[in-house]
């Protein structure tokens, strides 16, 4: 959203917002802004932001479900342009991290059609005023042996593809505006598998003019074909590694929780950083190719509104 059409909207909704949430018993004045903050922000994705990673899949697309709620217009063109910069795992369950970097891009128009290094390429196929349900099409950059030989050797590659992603976003209300959202992403090559994410989030208090925040939970589920491509031990690859055979079953894979802060810091400049825990359970974290069950990361990006 361009940063004048959020400043001006946020202009004449202030001071209705305010009266009504104080004529509704007593929420905070901080609570309040953070309301009126927080639908005004659609957050720039990091850099290979569908690579696996701790982070969180609400946190690549996190305000935007406000913006309709709260807004009283909507350009037909939203752009931001960036770079980023990711310190995460080298791998789902590694002990071992590296640094990623590159560009961050977000398109889109009319809230129909998008383009983003986190979202991938789709449609709003459902729009509603607490509705949002899109297909996009986006990536996987899977793992390879390269990174980790120690830990990766005999396992061969799991290799990059494209991925079908379906994603439905539900605002409660504005009073209390906790975004619920679910995905489901199926892999055209790599792990040929399933896997789903079940998420939350909402405005946190401490927001202002230049300052917004948000933070949930996650948790993700995957079928049998996705656990084992990433967490399994077949036999050919336990002769050729040395790990025993091992089945990673259907289920559910981790749990973690993800902050996202966006800081404008001049008229259409702004910093976003993003942190994540994920612990991985179940067949997932006492796999033998995992090294370490709870991983995190961090990234940060600096991006123009146009």
């Amino acid at each position: 959203m361009r940063i004048e059409t959020a400043v001006a909207t946020r202009k004449r909704a202030g001071k209705r917002t305010q009266k009504r949430a104080w004529r509704k018993g007593g929420r905070s004045a901080a609570t309040v802004a953070t309301i009126v903050c927080g639908y005004a922000i659609s957050v720039c994705t990091p850099a290979h932001a569908q690579t696996p990673s701790p982070l969180a899949e609400w946190q690549y697309s996190s305000g935007i479900p406000l913006q309709k709620l709260y807004g009283e217009s909507q350009p037909d063109w939203q752009f931001r342009l960036g770079a980023a910069t990711t310190f995460q795992p080298r791998y789902d369950g590694a002990d071992r991290y590296h640094m990623m970097a590159g560009p961050s891009f977000d398109l889109r128009y009319r809230d129909l059609f998008f383009a983003s290094t986190g979202d991938g390429i789709g449609a709003n196929v459902i729009n509603g005023t607490h509705w949002r349900t899109s297909i996009a099409i986006a990536y996987d950059l899977g793992r390879r042996a390269a990174d980790d030989q120690q830990h990766l050797h005999g396992l061969g590659n799991i290799n990059a593809a494209p991925e079908i992603k379906i994603a439905t976003d539900y605002v409660i209300s504005k009073d209390f505006p906790l975004v619920l959202r679910a995905d489901i992403r199926r892999s055209l090559g790599g792990t040929d598998g399933w896997v789903g994410d079940l998420g939350a989030y909402m405005p946190l208090p401490g927001s202002s003019e230049k300052f917004y925040w948000f933070g949930g939970p996650t948790m993700t589920f995957a079928d049998s074909r996705y656990m084992n491509r990433w967490f399994g031990v077949s036999s050919e690859q336990s002769v050729r590694s040395g790990y025993p055979r091992y089945s990673a079953n259907a289920g559910l894979k981790s749990v973690g929780a993800g902050i996202t802060m966006v800081w404008f810091f001049r008229k259409h400049w702004f910093m976003t950083a993003d942190g994540a825990i994920e612990q991985l359970v179940g067949r997932a974290a006492h796999s033998p190719i995992t090294q370490s069950s709870t991983n995190a990361v961090v990234d940060v990006s600096v991006n123009y509104a146009f």
